[in-house]
């Protein structure tokens, strides 16, 4: 086998930049005069439009903020609030192209960075390095989203830090290349945590943050669960058959129930509890079983400690007027 390595150089940035702009009144119903630049078309990599999401006031200041004046955004919140589908929702409507990585215990540097990889050129095999995701994006006008922000491996976290730079240029030690960010390269991320690590218990994996890095994020934005009309509605246009005016109340009391779960939690009363998804689940089980009991115990309560059985029917009772079943409690 042939070796040789491929001779380093970069590339000219690649794609071009945004074409049109958007009005975040217009667009996303928020009382700002913040003019966002965006893209005519949509490419194979801006995520598809949801009609049925709901935005989050703050947020969708924020991050348009981000995508306007090139400021990294760190979003924190509890699971199933929308982090991560807020940043998608907000570049699909200005058609920006958003790659999301998932920071799982997988990711490594190489993958982020590149490696080598043998190729056939020219009839003989020979070795050239190969860009991981983060170059690739950073040459390119895309938002890149760092999921899971805080589950990401030391090794890993380092490499974002130099990107988090106001310069945001990427060093590759082994080619000897300094990579320039394109002029419409963004960068997001989401985490559960706000760095400290997990002392609730509920995201085991997520790693204590490096201060010095969470000091490079420009805005760092929290996402809490929406208020109880808005999650309601959410349901509805999830579950269309919760949309008839005759189950109007039996939404009110479920998204009621999760509310009920999630100030549970915060009192120490449970160990777990109702996402507004595990909220869509109970809706779409309902359907499936006929009986929002059993729904309720195939979606949610078999998740929760046996100590804690007595707590969710105590909430069931507050919200439905009756006793959970005993087969749905436990």
């Amino acid at each position: 086998m042939a070796a040789a390595v491929g001779n380093g150089q970069p590339g000219p940035p690649t794609g071009n930049g945004p074409t049109c702009s958007v009005s975040v009144r217009r667009t996303f119903g928020i009382d700002t005069d913040l003019v966002v630049p965006a893209f005519a078309e949509a490419d194979e990599h801006v995520p598809e439009v949801d009609p049925c999401y709901c935005f989050d006031p703050d947020l969708t200041l924020a991050l348009p903020t981000g995508y306007a004046h090139n400021r990294r955004v760190l979003v924190q919140g509890m699971h199933g609030t929308g982090k991560t589908s807020h940043v998608e929702q907000v570049a699909a409507r200005l058609r920006w192209p958003c790659v999301r990585i998932n920071l799982d215990g997988h990711i490594t540097r190489m993958d982020l960075v590149g490696r080598d990889a043998v190729v056939v050129r020219d009839g003989r095999q020979v070795t050239e390095f190969r860009h991981g995701i983060l170059p690739w994006a950073l040459q390119r006008p895309v938002a890149l989203v760092f999921d899971e922000y805080d589950a990401g491996r030391p090794e890993v976290m380092f490499v974002i830090q130099r990107v988090l730079e106001r310069d945001g240029k990427l060093t590759l030690l082994d080619q000897n290349q300094v990579l320039q960010p394109h002029p419409a390269f963004r960068l997001f991320a989401t985490s559960n945590t706000a760095g400290a690590g997990d002392v609730s218990g509920l995201y085991r994996g997520a790693q204590r943050l490096n201060h010095a890095q969470l000091d490079r994020w420009d805005i760092v934005a929290t996402l809490d669960y929406l208020p109880a009309e808005a999650e309601a509605g959410i349901v509805r246009a999830r579950v269309p058959a919760f949309a008839a005016e005759d189950r109007r109340h039996l939404v009110e009391s479920m998204v009621a129930m999760a509310r009920l779960t999630r100030e549970g939690f915060r009192a120490g009363d449970l160990s777990t509890l109702m996402s507004p998804r595990t909220v869509i689940s109970w809706a779409e089980n309902v359907e499936l079983f006929d009986d929002v009991a059993v729904a309720l115990r195939l979606s949610f309560a078999n998740r929760c400690d046996a100590a804690e059985r007595q707590v969710v029917n105590e909430y069931f009772q507050r919200c439905f007027g009756h006793d959970l079943p005993d087969a749905a409690a436990g």
